[in-house]
C-alpha cells in the first residue's frame, strides 16, 4: 500500500468520525420515555393487543385448509 492511497483512506476514516461526533444523542431515559409515549399513542392501532374484528382482515389467516390426495 502506498503512501498516498494510506493518507487517503486516513481522511475517509477521519470525515466518518466526524459525522458520527456531529449526530445528536440521547440519553437512555429520554428514548425510553419516547418509546413508551409512541407505543401508548398507538395501541389502539396494534393488533397484537386488540386483535383482530374479524378472520377477513387478518393477513396471518390461514388462506384454505390443507388436503392431501392419495395417488394409486
Amino acid at each position: 500500500m502506498d503512501v498516498s492511497s494510506s493518507l487517503q483512506q486516513q481522511r475517509i476514516i477521519v470525515e466518518q468520525l466526524r459525522r458520527e461526533a456531529a449526530v445528536d444523542r440521547q440519553t437512555v431515559s429520554e428514548s425510553c420515555a419516547a418509546m413508551i409515549r409512541y407505543i401508548t399513542q398507538h395501541e389502539q392501532e396494534d393488533y397484537l393487543l386488540t386483535g383482530f374484528t374479524s378472520q377477513k382482515v387478518n393477513p396471518f389467516r390461514e388462506k384454505s385448509s390443507c388436503t392431501w390426495h392419495r395417488i394409486a
